[in-house]
């Protein structure tokens, strides 16, 4: 296992642990997924960051406002990760504002509106709002059933594609076709279109690579996770190296997160800690692809890799709101 690797697997399960410290009734598929968040941009979890920005969180916002719901540990995380908390959390409340005009209200949607105030300019905030409604509307016409509030999230980051709605909605369906065959949970299938529709390649190669993936550590033993797992195996997909590479690093993560506490027989599944594993592998690439990013002709599959993995980690947090929220519930029955 390279330095590198070893250091980013460390630093993710002090993150994950410091989370755990300072919020110590969230739920246990928030503290890993809210790590990545500090992880990947190499940072260490400051709990008194963590608390100023909570702060902040309940001085600008209501007690029953989206903000503080269940997706909260990941808002606090985007807020205290992001150099200036106080102004994202302004930006992201105005975009909020501007979304609920186009979406009902939902878990989902302050999630979606902390991710497009890192890249929309408040004059565009109208612009950008009606745009995410229209490629949900496209991503509903395809899927009725399938296309619900969690999607809200997918449409704002395809929202900030250079793309026409159309043309970016018919890649994802390409992906879709491609792939449905293959797995079980259409909807998870559908995260996954998401998160490859924001790549380069084309959409058979980036599918191609995918199930490549999947069949490549399953042949070495390691059965990934076909649910809202699938996303983080989509920016795999995306990195620019070859798969049987990737792979391997994936296993030496997995085996090595196998050794730390919270992965055991009383803590998270084989499923969730090979994703984690997956996460920490893609984010290995962020300061190599931050570095290419001074090269013009990178800065396009810079930022589709970062959008992807920006995606794939809203697939988590959306999965693990949902349980945090269910578990709520029944403890309230």
């Amino acid at each position: 296992m390279r330095d590198e690797l070893r250091a980013l697997c460390d630093l993710f399960i002090e993150n994950r642990d410091i989370l755990r410290k300072a919020f110590r009734w969230e739920s246990a598929y928030l503290y890993p997924v809210c790590a990545a968040v500090f992880t990947g941009r190499g940072q260490t979890a400051d709990p008194a960051a963590l608390r100023h920005c909570d702060r902040i969180l309940k001085e600008q916002t209501g007690p029953f406002n989206g903000f503080r719901g269940t997706a909260r540990l990941a808002i606090l995380s985007l807020l205290a990760a992001d150099g200036d908390p106080g102004g994202r959390l302004r930006r992201a409340l105005g975009l909020y504002d501007a979304l609920k005009g186009y979406f009902f209200v939902s878990q989902y949607l302050p999630v979606a509106a902390m991710l497009l105030a890192e890249e929309t300019e408040k004059s565009r905030y109208a612009e950008t709002a009606a745009r995410c409604r229209r490629i949900y509307d496209l991503m509903k016409a395809e899927h009725p059933f399938l296309t619900s509030g969690e999607d809200s999230i997918f449409a704002a980051l395809l929202a900030l594609s250079p793309r026409p709605e159309e043309e970016t909605v018919e890649e994802t369906e390409g992906c879709y076709r491609l792939l449905k065959p293959a797995f079980f949970s259409a909807n998870a299938v559908q995260s996954l279109s998401h998160v490859l529709a924001l790549g380069e390649y084309p959409a058979e190669e980036k599918c191609q690579r995918t199930m490549g993936l999947y069949q490549g550590l399953k042949d070495r033993g390691y059965k990934y996770g076909t649910e809202y797992e699938l996303a983080t195996l989509g920016v795999l997909a995306l990195l620019p190296e070859e798969p049987e590479a990737i792979i391997e690093k994936v296993i030496q993560a997995d085996d090595y997160l196998s050794g730390q506490s919270g992965y055991g027989l009383l803590g998270l599944g084989r499923k969730q800690r090979l994703m984690h594993a997956g996460m920490l592998v893609s984010a290995g690439y962020r300061e190599q692809a931050a570095e290419n990013a001074m090269q013009s002709a990178a800065v396009g599959g810079t930022l589709s890799l970062v959008a992807a993995q920006q995606a794939a980690l809203c697939a988590a947090v959306a999965a693990a709101s949902a349980a945090a929220g269910a578990s709520a519930s029944a403890g309230g029955n």
